[in-house]
């Protein structure tokens, strides 16, 4: 066979070759980063929030937002990592001062002691413990509307009464004392992300 019938036969082969898919790659086609609007939001009030107190704080890489404009039915407690730019939501509860007709919505926030009110406004998380219900987080409140957040023991905890299967039960959670009380399951997380030095943040914030 002569050079020139090898090299039409090559290229006979190598044009079938590429015609039907064999040797190229696959198809790579360019796509936007794709983020929902409500983690936009979730994430940009927790960047703002973060350097409002940025002082108080010696870990930036993660802010927790708990939404309380939601009821307690809903993920409300919203991990916000700044670096990888990525959001998890969880349940949490509320006191019960701040839902006296324990419907699931929190009416009202408060920071006096013996109220059983959730308080709003910027925490620092300290070091875990071991309390009443098992690994927990201190609280430090870094605002008048949450000053008395160490008196009153408000602090981040694990609890039965925080759990999934209560939703379908009565179609809402259990009421903490003030504290954010989350699911056990969950509550690793929080260990894992929010603990020693980073943003809890607590309000009404109508993130959706």
């Amino acid at each position: 066979m002569g050079s020139t019938t090898m090299t039409l036969t090559r290229r006979a082969v190598l044009g079938g070759a590429l015609a039907s898919g064999l040797i190229t790659g696959p198809r790579v086609f360019a796509r936007p980063y794709d983020i929902s609007e409500q983690h936009r939001r979730i994430l940009g009030v927790a960047r703002q929030q973060l350097e409002r107190v940025r002082p108080s704080l010696w870990r930036t890489d993660v802010v927790g937002l708990a939404d309380f404009a939601l009821p307690s039915s809903l993920p409300r407690l919203h991990f916000a990592d700044l670096e990888a730019g990525t959001v998890h939501s969880y349940l949490v509860a509320h006191g019960r001062g701040s839902d006296p007709e324990h419907d699931g919505f929190l009416k009202v926030f408060s920071n006096a002691v013996g109220s059983l009110a959730t308080s709003r406004g910027a925490y620092v998380t300290y070091e875990w413990y071991d309390g009443k219900y098992g690994p927990s987080i201190r609280l430090g409140g870094l605002e008048p509307d949450n000053a008395n957040a160490a008196v009153r023991a408000v602090v981040m905890h694990p609890a039965r009464y925080a759990n999934a299967d209560m939703l379908a039960k009565w179609g809402k959670l259990g009421r903490s004392d003030g504290c954010f009380a989350m699911a056990e399951a969950d509550f690793p997380n929080a260990l894992w992300h929010m603990a020693a030095g980073r943003l809890l943040f607590a309000d009404r914030l109508g993130l959706g």
